[in-house]
């Protein structure tokens, strides 16, 4: 369990190479953190846990296909096999490109099975686990693009609209059992996801939404936006009359 003074024993990392991912488990390492990697096996995930192992780390590499969803039961089944989780955070997700998204059937049924369809999946059966441990977080990180989807990527901002919902919910489902949920709304993040994109007004570092999670879980908060202005900019957008909105320049 979480220490008296803020610290997980053991941390799970659904999308074990994603760039927010690795730097929230930067924020926790130290010796005799557990932490399970989960993601396909490449090359990233074994720098990955090399890196973690050599902060003092316990390291353990499970697979994960987001796709693949009969083999979701098994990776949580083997990412639980040392013991109880504290820390659960879903970071898997793709962007796409926004305009051939809505073009493409197979694209965004891509986008809709690993934004949406595989985090549900995977957050009913962490939810299972955690209700039986009667402790522990989910962290889901979700994006200000479901907040009020936008025209410019509808198809991607559908998915995390859904993703967004969904959490919330389970959080609300999970509360009487000791288990809680932190849904974390960024804007634009600088990693490897937008790496080539035009940078955005109020865009962060993975190491700044790591600190708002970090912070979120100390303070027991159920949402946060990063950076936190984002909270006013997109309680302006999402009053904004349609006619007027699609005009606006984002």
């Amino acid at each position: 369990m979480i220490n008296a003074v803020g610290e997980p024993q053991s941390l799970l990392l659904l999308g074990g190479t994603s760039d927010i991912a690795l730097a929230i488990a930067r924020k926790y390492a130290r010796a005799g953190l557990r932490v399970v990697l989960a993601a396909r096996p490449s090359d990233r995930r074994t720098a990955a846990a090399s890196e973690l192992s050599g902060l003092g780390c316990e390291v353990a590499e499970v697979d994960l296909d987001a796709r693949d969803h009969e083999s979701h039961a098994a990776t949580v089944e083997q990412a639980f096999g040392g013991g109880d989780i504290d820390i659960a955070v879903i970071a898997f997700g793709l962007l796409g490109d926004p305009e051939q998204a809505w073009h493409d059937p197979d694209m965004a049924l891509e986008l809709a099975e690993v934004n949406y369809t595989a985090p549900v999946h995977l957050g009913v059966l962490l939810g299972k686990r955690m209700q039986a441990q009667a402790h522990g977080w989910i962290v889901a990180l979700s994006s200000v693009a479901g907040e009020r989807v936008r025209r410019s990527n509808f198809v991607y901002g559908s998915t995390k609209a859904g993703f967004d919902g969904f959490f919330l919910g389970l959080g609300e489902a999970l509360r009487d059992f000791g288990v809680r949920v932190l849904v974390v709304r960024p804007g634009f993040v600088k990693s490897k996801m937008t790496f080539g994109l035009d940078e955005v007004p109020l865009a962060v570092t993975p190491e700044q939404v790591a600190d708002a999670v970090v912070d979120g879980i100390k303070d027991k908060r159920e949402l946060v936006w990063v950076p936190g202005p984002l909270r006013v900019v997109m309680s302006g957008l999402r009053h904004v009359p349609r006619p007027l909105f699609r005009k606006l320049p984002i």
